[in-house]
């Protein structure tokens, strides 16, 4: 029942990072075509509530879906069951929210 959940929970990610990256690259192709600045471009993003739910939001089901990814990755190649298995997604998963998370405050916060 877990390997359901999880490749239920991998696919719904996958289906939330879609517009998360769309969104990211057009900002990106705008930003690079209308010639601004990291500066310009971080005096935008601080203190705005929708840039960090956008960002943190996208950071949450990238850790996920990653984790998961690395999951199976590892049960495959490096044969790895049960609590070592676990243990491994959800420290991979949480060091991967951490530094997302660290990245989202930076930018938007700092």
């Amino acid at each position: 029942m877990l390997d359901v959940r999880l490749y239920l929970a991998q696919r719904i990610t996958a289906l939330l990072m879609v517009p998360f990256v769309l969104v990211h690259l057009a900002v990106i192709v705008w930003a690079v075509q209308g010639g601004l600045t990291a500066a310009e471009i971080l005096s935008r993003t601080q203190g705005s509530p929708f840039w960090m739910l956008f960002y943190g939001g996208f950071v949450v089901a990238a850790s996920v879906h990653g984790a998961i990814g690395l999951r199976v990755i590892a049960h495959e190649w490096l044969g790895l069951r049960g609590r070592v298995l676990g243990g491994l997604t959800l420290g991979l998963g949480l060091v991967l929210l951490g530094l997302g998370m660290r990245a989202v405050i930076a930018v938007v916060v700092a």
